[in-house]
Parts: structure tokens; sequence; C-alpha cells
């Protein structure tokens, strides 16, 4: 009799055990199905962003996966450029790197690997990343981060600058200043 209880206790707790796993697997399926949604490709792809029917910026990018999740986002996972202008259709600012990601819910573009960003005045900002906050119109780093002008290199542990690289802040900066000003006076 203690044969029976014990054998009929292992079939009912295996039957639970795989009960309860069949419906985790489920879930998981159903989860990832929802996270994962459907994904269309783009190849080369040129997008045009603009604001109240004026042309802002232009991207260009090998390929594009646009994922349409809950959380959807686009991945260009072979580089992109972007190109600022302004009202005048002239260019701003051109902003590169070999990878980017933009996450369509919160208007950020995360642009890592190899990031060079060029302003009109001839200044180059480089980086190994690079966030784009369009609600903002601004980009900034947090990593280590070079700008070279036509009279000085300065580096810097962060940066934030306008969308179109007139104006930046330096965090930490060093290398050679130049100032415009005589202070001897």
């Amino acid at each position: 009799m203690f044969k029976q209880v014990k054998h009929v206790s292992i079939i009912a707790l295996c039957l639970a055990l795989f009960t309860a796993c069949e419906n985790d697997l489920k879930k998981i399926k159903e989860l990832e199905l929802k996270q994962k949604g459907e994904v269309e490709i783009t190849k080369q792809a040129e997008i045009i962003y603009s604001d109240s029917a004026r042309v802002k910026a232009k991207i260009k990018t090998p390929i594009l996966f646009h994922y349409k999740t809950t959380e959807p986002y686009y991945e260009m996972p072979k580089g992109i450029e972007v190109i600022f202008y302004d009202n005048n259709l002239n260019q701003t600012s051109k902003v590169t790197s070999d990878y980017a990601i933009r996450k369509e819910n919160q208007k950020i573009v995360e642009l890592r690997k190899n990031v060079v960003a060029t302003n009109n005045k001839g200044e180059t900002f480089k980086s190994e990343e690079l966030i784009w906050d369009e609600n903002q119109k601004r980009f900034y780093s947090n990593l280590l981060v070079s700008i070279i002008t036509d009279k000085a290199t300065i580096s810097g542990t962060s940066f934030w600058a306008k969308e179109d690289f007139s104006y930046y802040e330096i965090k930490q900066g060093a290398g050679p200043i130049q100032f415009n000003q005589d202070f001897t006076k």
C-alpha cells in the first residue's frame, strides 16, 4: 500500500511539474512574440526629418531594421549619416557612426562606434558614443570626447552640444586653450 501511495505521489508531482513547465513555456513564448513583434527591413534607407513642414535633417543608412514591438525601435547596424539643415536648407552639421539605434517612443538616437560630428565652423567632434535627444534638440556624451578646432584639440570626459554643434560645453576639458580677450589689463 505504501508503494502505491508513493507511486501515485510521484506521478502526481511529475504531472504538476510538466503542466507548470508547459504553462510557463507558453507564457514565455507569448511574451517573446509581444516583444519581438514584426521586423521591417529597408536597404539603402534615406529618411527626411521635418518640423512644421521644414526639413531639419536627412538620415542615410545602408540597412535599417524597424522593430515593431511594444517599445518600437530602429536599428542601423552598418552605420548612419545624419545631415542637419537650417531654415534655408543650408547644411549646419553632419554626424556619422558605425552603428545607431533609435528608440521611437523616447525620441532618442544612440550613435556608437567611431562617432564623428562636424559643424559649419569646421570643428570636428569625436567619441565612441553620442546620444541625440530629439526632444531637447541636442547631443550629449558621457564618454571621452575630442574636439578638434583650427587652433587646438581639446579632450574631455563628457559634453553636450546643440543639434547644429554651434554651441557646446565640455566637462573636465584638457588641451591648449586660447582666449580672444586680453585679461592683463
